[in-house]
């Protein structure tokens, strides 16, 4: 399966679907008031979503139709229930599992992002063994997920799937010669960096206590 250029709406439902199979599979396979809500949910979203079920269901009957997802019904089933098929079609191990997954929810993050947001799929024992995912990702054929260029004032490069597609980075803005930044501004630019760093670090030491 190559280049499978799925949108926004699919992008989510999958991520949805994966999340959910992983974090609360009693509660697996989804209905669709489950799925709606699953993919509108307002925490663990980047883009928080308003989607309604019309939207949802043709994101399924395409997934279907690709073979990436499962319409259940009958038998036990007495209401249509959904599932997905990414690991079985691509053959995910579950820490690629859980990477993709919340590359599928949340859109281009650090590693260290996706190791303190990964806990509840997989816990991972470093950073090391969670970029060695992102790596085991990044060769397959065709590629799951890319390293994306540094930008301006980043000190991590971000990562990003590419069911969607290859993705284009934006290029910076160009300087303009006669604009010249004082050394006041670039320590205060270095000093917010690094603020953001300590909370990164600090919201991944908290989790450890709830």
């Amino acid at each position: 399966m190559t280049d499978l250029r799925l949108d926004e709406v699919e992008v989510r439902v999958l991520g949805a679907l994966m999340e959910k199979e992983a974090a609360t599979p009693d509660y697996y396979p989804l209905s669709l008031n489950a799925l709606v809500a699953a993919c509108n949910q307002k925490t663990s979203r980047d883009p928080v979503l308003s989607l309604g079920e019309d939207a949802v269901l043709a994101a399924i009957d395409r997934l279907c139709a690709r073979g990436l997802a499962l319409d259940i019904s009958g038998a036990e089933h007495r209401v249509h229930k959904y599932a997905h098929r990414l690991g079985e079609v691509f053959n995910l191990d579950r820490r690629e599992y859980a990477v993709l997954c919340l590359l599928l929810l949340r859109g281009p993050q650090t590693a260290g992002e996706l190791r303190g947001r990964a806990d509840r799929l997989y816990t991972f024992d470093d950073i090391a063994s969670l970029e060695t995912a992102l790596g085991r990702l990044a060769e397959r054929t065709p590629p799951l997920a890319a390293e994306l260029p540094r930008r301006p004032g980043e000190k991590e490069p971000r990562h990003v799937h590419l069911l969607s597609g290859p993705v284009e980075p934006r290029a910076p803005a160009p300087a303009s010669p006669a604009v010249r930044s004082s050394p006041l501004e670039d320590r205060v630019s270095r000093l917010e960096a690094d603020l953001e760093e300590l909370r990164r670090q600090f919201d991944q030491f908290r989790r450890g206590f709830e």
